[in-house]
């Protein structure tokens, strides 16, 4: 669902996802150049959705600057918001040039949650911990997996390096739709991998796709 954008975040949190430009001034003929010329229009006001918690948004900023030369696509991110629970929606899609954010709900990994509150307790990146790994991700081909059409991706941190090894990737799940928090207040677990509804994931398909940065962690 998409949201209406509400709130200006602090000066310069944006910066490096927010591609903005300043509007050139006017040309003026020499014989009227004693006249003053025309304002140059301020930089527009880029307003991200105060959904994104500002201090997850200026990590993963810092993460994409530095992992950008892996990326193919820098107009659109996903950021994993792992600080909230699985009830609530914590996976956005942010268009780097305008702000404009959509939100999703996501399940997180067994391992990381092994009493099943619904809270994510604990990253791991080991093979075979079932568990949730932290840092940025860039996004690989999909592929035909066990849940249907679903997006590889590989880690670019030591924090989730083992990615690929341990086949963490974007997938739907009956685990993961809506009714679930209805029945039950929290969604399922997955063995690790970023696992969301059926029509969420079309949308994370479609517009996120290969070549594009993705980010997860959690703030205290």
């Amino acid at each position: 669902m998409d949201l209406s954008r509400r709130q200006l975040l602090g000066a310069g949190l944006c910066a490096g996802f927010i591609a903005t430009t300043a509007q050139s001034s006017t040309l003026i003929e020499p014989a009227v150049r004693s006249l003053a010329a025309a304002p140059v229009p301020a930089r527009p006001h880029i307003v991200v959705d105060p959904a994104i918690e500002p201090d997850l948004l200026a990590r993963a900023r810092r993460s994409f600057d530095r992992h950008r030369g892996a990326l193919r696509h820098t107009d659109l991110v996903g950021i994993a918001d792992f600080s909230r629970p699985s009830r609530e929606a914590r996976f956005f899609l942010l268009e780097t040039n305008t702000g404009r954010v959509s939100k999703h709900l996501v399940a997180h990994g067994r391992g990381s949650d092994p009493d099943h509150s619904g809270f994510l307790e604990r990253f791991s990146n080991a093979v075979g911990s079932e568990a949730s790994s932290a840092g940025g991700y860039v996004t690989g081909d999909y592929y035909p997996g066990k849940y249907g059409r679903s997006l590889r991706l590989r880690g670019l941190d030591g924090t989730n390096s083992n990615a690929e090894a341990r086949a963490i990737v974007v997938h739907s799940a009956w685990y993961a739709e809506a009714e679930q928090v209805a029945l039950h207040g929290k969604l399922g677990r997955s063995e690790g991998c970023f696992a969301l509804g059926y029509d969420s994931l079309q949308e994370v398909l479609q517009r996120l796709g290969p070549g594009r940065f993705l980010y997860a962690d959690k703030v205290a």
